[in-house]
């Protein structure tokens, strides 16, 4: 059976060609990239090299990149360093409703250090307003922090504007771009941010391997201890295989941004509209606004989603239900809630989120099987909900 991969917003694959470069600092180049002699300096310019691709990407200075081991300890930095760094100057921070969990639990966390953490709720459509964040800053806010791009609806937030409000207010402003990387184009001059997040695996990088940009000038409490790497920012001998193909898959997806989004987008809108057409009940979630070009949030009223995706496994497609991280949960998604989506409609939800290698015979073959399993779990459902 051929199998349809339709998760890419929990990880893509790596492109040959990252994993070509990464090859050598494996097997040959292997030295420690802070050490003084020709094995050290060797895996030194790698990183260092690495580390202009990922700026260029986020169009940020090289000197402003940390590298971390992924997009969940690089908004823990962002988010809680900042934070501790600024405490002096007030304990209260602004985020949204709609966060991925590295961001909302670190609010949680700094609740119980003693800051106070407001979240903003976006409009039905999945946006937040600017005007709202601006209603929420106050004297002692020391930090916002909202992400770029939604990783469950794919909403893009209206991030230039966010930033002008945080640099009028004079408020440090992150964001967590995970899922905006390769996919829309990136200016941290342009948005006003503070910090940045980014990681490899979610185009076509490895695992393990991310990146945070903190702009000169900002300096975050470090989180991790224990030696002076990445100038005393992020404590840890480099992964320099990892940084390596982070690197070279920022490179890529830079190249690919005047292209590949445009046709994954055409894909995308021929599964929504094949899904609209052949099954009824279906909710489209973010449709409304603005959207990176891969991803499709839809709800099948009346069968649940989490038994919708199980059942599109067995046929040899692999979708989603929003965040990896929550698999398993039989919780409706936080974002769906805070859109005003009903719990019902919200538990009815899954994720299908192309790739730079899904093709039109994948989406067709995706719609032929969709409205028979879709049928089949409502048939077993008591009620269809409307």
């Amino acid at each position: 059976m051929a199998r349809i991969y339709l998760d890419n917003n929990a990880s893509t694959s790596i492109r040959p060609e990252v994993f070509e470069a990464m090859q050598p600092y494996f097997l040959e180049h292997y030295g420690n990239a802070s050490s003084a002699h020709a094995y050290g300096q060797e895996a030194r310019g790698a990183v260092e090299e690495a580390r202009a691709l990922v700026a260029a990407l986020l169009k940020g200075a090289p000197g402003e990149i940390v590298f971390t081991s992924g997009g969940t300890e690089s908004d823990n930095l962002a988010v809680i360093g900042a934070a501790r760094a600024l405490r002096s100057k007030g304990r209260h921070v602004v985020t949204t409703a709609i966060e991925h969990d590295a961001v909302r639990h670190a609010g949680d966390l700094l609740e119980l250090e003693g800051f106070e953490v407001t979240r903003v709720a976006p409009g039905p459509d999945g946006r937040v307003a600017p005007q709202a964040i601006e209603a929420a800053i106050r004297a002692d806010t020391i930090l916002v922090t909202v992400m770029a791009a939604n990783n469950e609806t794919g909403v893009i937030q209206p991030m230039a504007e966010i930033g002008a409000v945080c640099a009028a207010k004079g408020v440090a402003f992150h964001t967590d771009a995970v899922q905006a990387a390769g996919k829309v184009p990136i200016d941290v001059g342009a948005w006003q941010a503070t910090m940045a997040t980014i990681t490899a695996h979610k185009f076509y990088g490895p695992k393990g391997a991310g990146a945070l940009f903190i702009k000169r000038g900002f300096r975050p409490a470090p989180i991790q201890v224990g030696g002076d790497h990445e100038k005393g920012r992020r404590a840890g001998t480099e992964n320099v295989p990892a940084i390596v193909g982070l690197g070279r898959a920022a490179e890529l997806a830079a190249a690919d941004l005047a292209t590949v989004p445009a046709r994954i987008a055409a894909l995308r809108d021929r599964l929504e509209a094949g899904v609209e057409s052949r099954v009824p009940h279906v909710v489209r979630h973010g449709a409304a606004a603005p959207r990176v070009c891969n991803t499709a949030h839809v709800s099948f009223v009346g069968a649940e989603g989490e038994h919708l995706i199980l059942s599109l496994d067995m046929k040899g497609i692999a979708v989603s239900s929003g965040a990896a991280c929550k698999a398993g949960s039989s919780h409706p998604s936080h974002v769906l809630l805070a859109m005003g989506v009903p719990a019902n409609v919200a538990q009815a939800a899954v994720r299908f989120s192309l790739g730079r290698s899904t093709t039109e015979a994948d989406i067709d073959r995706v719609l032929e099987i969709v409205p028979g399993v879709v049928e089949k779990l409502r048939r077993g459902s008591p009620t269809l909900a409307s």
